[in-house]
């Protein structure tokens, strides 16, 4: 009988109403999807056995290591090798007529039916894509298992015994014995060639495939390159070599070339010895005479060992791995072992597995520091460099964006509109990374050429009102245009993207004894004003957000701000801040600890209520968060 499910994207979010025998995501195209996968496969087991689904009692920790180990493996051929998204479904299926044992049932499906696995005869030409050996894995560590072919898509399927049929120390010792047979069945399918009777042998044996799993993970979790290939380093040594050193090539954006170190591009990124003192020798000699590879090398190459460099070391094997990903080159790595005339198989076919994850990483933390890159870039251009300074007015600014470096949905602004005259806005826009982007890019440059224009503060809003709307109506037209021409398909499923903004937006105009300010609050947080005796109070009315409805009247509200009086002007970030239920603006909750600010300058007031909205939970913050301090002085 076999029992089914469905759950939300993974196994974590729960399941639906019924027996959960069955749960199935997708994962994304990418080097990550590996260690999400294992995720997956051991969430999913942790939830059946906790919901006490009956064929789960048989789950021992063996079986889900083996079940995390072939999904590894075969989400990484299809991710990794062949470039593609997979589905991963993990299934139990209890006794059924004609069977001894339930079974756990995991099958991974790409999108890349006509791409084989690699076999282990020959050597494939240079350029030849890797595409692993996650089906031997399969073969060994399964009873069965097939290969189911649709349209467009390959399906792997392998059933694993829940050997929950025994019980007691039997089933435990069982369990045990039956796994560890399948793990050294799989450690000699996975080695090149017949193995020696040396310690690499034993070491491989009892745990090359976990090393591979749990490398994988620490340096998927890695988002700087030279982090990368010190993890490198410190896992190889000593465990498969005595030193290893990592070169880097950053000029690849370009084709590969063929002698690494040879080029301005290239650098030696790490160095790593299991003697430490020898460590800046090593790299001194490995600088000057760096391994020359062929152009079409492929897995281990020889390279000489640097005698000279290794005082009592004067012979030994060095390997180098040139690190690709992408059909990019990124570097090579290079490992040595003193005392040895060669490497033992086992070792090459492991270090080759491994320097094919250390590309992937570099690979993936290069693309992560672009795209930090670009987003800081992004970010600089839609903040201003500095806020204004005004006659007669302190100012305090706090802006803590979710993602560090990222684009934001919040911003600010302070500058002088004119003779005498300052304005300042602080905004929230729907959304978050590049459409908030968009809408920032237009708000702010509009918000200074209407002020300087010198448009009233509501005469502004309004302006800026049906400057949104006017382009979510272009883009929407834009959009059908091309539906149009596609011939109805590619309709974006949630339609076009409106584009709605909060803010808050007044003028500054000092005057002797004070100064004059005129605010309107467009479906923004009110700013409240402090008065040097505690007293807080609103100082604007809500009105309609900006961009929803056209031909909207918005008004604004004038008052002075005399000597110790304190504006607070804050996003929704703040407001909205959540500690379970309760967010931190629940019962006046600002305006308390604006209260509790009296005598601050307007530096110290930003900072507590910074730190207070951080102390209000001890989950991290789930929204942008921008505050803005005006105080006269």
């Amino acid at each position: 009988m076999q029992r089914e499910t469905a759950f939300r994207a993974s196994a974590h979010s729960g399941p639906l109403p019924g027996p959960p025998a069955v749960v199935r995501t997708s994962l994304p195209g990418n080097p990550l999807a590996p260690a999400a996968a294992r995720r997956f496969v051991r969430a999913a087991l942790a939830d059946w056995t906790e919901l006490g689904v009956p064929a789960a009692a048989g789950i021992t920790d063996r079986l889900a290591d083996d079940a995390v180990l072939l999904v590894s493996e075969l989400v990484t051929n299809a991710v990794v090798h062949a470039g593609t998204a997979v589905e991963l479904l993990c299934r139990l299926d209890e006794v059924g007529a004609g069977e001894s044992t339930d079974t756990l049932v995991i099958e991974v499906a790409d999108h890349h039916p006509s791409r084989a696995v690699r076999g282990e005869q020959g050597t494939p030409p240079p350029g030849t894509p890797e595409y692993g050996r996650g089906l031997h894995l399969v073969a060994t560590l399964s009873d069965s298992w097939g290969i189911t072919y649709r349209t467009g898509t390959k399906t792997v399927w392998a059933r694993l015994p829940v050997d929950g049929v025994q019980a007691g120390k039997e089933l435990e010792t069982y369990a045990s014995d039956q796994a560890l047979q399948r793990g050294l069945r799989a450690t000699e399918i996975l080695a090149p060639l017949p193995k020696r009777a040396t310690h690499d042998t034993d070491w491989i044996n009892r745990g090359a495939l976990s090393f591979l799993a749990e490398a994988s993970d620490l340096l998927a979790g890695q988002f700087d390159e030279d982090l990368v290939a010190a993890l490198a380093g410190q896992l190889l040594v000593p465990r498969l070599a005595d030193w290893c050193a990592v070169w880097l090539d950053d000029a690849s954006e370009g084709p590969g070339r063929g002698a690494v170190g040879g080029g301005t591009g290239e650098r030696l990124a790490r160095v790593w010895h299991t003697s430490e003192h020898r460590i800046e020798e090593l790299r001194r000699v490995l600088e000057k005479d760096p391994p020359q590879l062929p152009l079409a090398v492929g897995g281990a190459y020889p390279v000489p060992w640097p005698g000279e460099a290794l005082t009592g070391e004067s012979s030994g094997a060095a390997l180098a791995y040139r690190l690709t990903a992408g059909g990019r080159a990124l570097g090579t790595l290079v490992i040595g072992r003193a005392a040895l005339v060669r490497f033992p198989d086992e070792v090459t076919g492991l270090i080759e597995d491994f320097s094919r994850r250390v590309a992937l990483a570099i690979s993936a933390a290069r693309r992560y520091q672009r795209q930090a890159t670009i987003s800081q870039v992004l970010q600089r251009g839609l903040l201003p460099s500095r806020i204004a300074e005004i006659p007669g007015v302190q100012s305090g600014l706090v802006y803590e964006p979710r993602d560090q470096g990222g684009p934001g949905g919040d911003f600010y602004d302070v500058f002088q509109a004119g003779e005498g005259r300052w304005c300042f806005a602080l905004g929230d826009v729907q959304g978050k990374g590049p459409e908030a982007a968009v809408v920032i890019g237009l708000a702010r440059p509009w918000l200074r050429l209407l002020a300087r224009e010198r448009y009233e503060v509501a005469e502004v809003l309004g302006h800026l009102n049906q400057l949104l709307l006017d382009d979510a109506a272009e883009a929407a037209a834009a959009a059908a245009a091309v539906v149009a021409v596609a011939g109805g398909q590619g309709v974006p499923p949630e339609g076009p993207t409106s584009r709605f903004l909060s803010l808050l937006y007044g003028e500054l105009v000092p005057f002797e004894g004070g100064v004059r300010c005129t605010v309107a609050c467009a479906g923004h947080p009110l700013p409240l004003l402090l008065t040097p005796e505690g007293e807080v109070r609103p100082a604007a009315s809500p009105q309609m957000l900006l961009g929803v409805v056209d031909d909207v009247t918005y008004t604004s509200e004038t008052f002075e701000l005399r000597t110790g009086d304190t504006l607070l002007c804050v996003t929704d970030g703040v407001t909205e801040r959540r500690q379970g239920r309760l967010q931190f603006d629940d019962g006046d909750g600002l305006a308390k600890a604006l209260a509790g600010c009296a005598g601050l300058d307007a530096g110290l007031v930003a900072e507590r209520i910074r730190r207070l909205v951080h102390e209000f939970s001890e989950r991290p913050p789930d929204d942008d968060m921008a505050l803005l301090v005006l105080q006269a002085r």
